[in-house]
């Protein structure tokens, strides 16, 4: 589930949905800020597929472990290029 496989699309692994949360991540954000940004792309069809809150904290997680994601001395999500 993390990465794509034959069955499983770029867009359902966690792989892809961290890339697009990093995508989102133009400003430092909440993570209650990022989910709500998220959904709205899913509703606007930019993301092709429903994640769970769960997933979405995974990919979080992901993106952390890997250093590309990071938080301010606010608390804020910041992406780390």
């Amino acid at each position: 589930m993390i990465l794509p496989q034959k069955h499983i699309k770029l867009s359902e692994s966690l792989f892809g949905l961290g890339g697009f949360i990093l995508g989102l991540l133009d400003t430092p954000k909440d993570v209650d800020r990022l989910w709500e940004d998220f959904i709205e792309s899913v509703e606007s069809n930019s993301f092709p597929t429903q994640h769970s809150f769960d997933n979405f904290i995974l990919a979080l997680d992901y993106l952390y472990i890997i250093g590309l994601l990071d938080t301010d001395k606010g608390g804020r999500l910041i992406r780390c290029d």
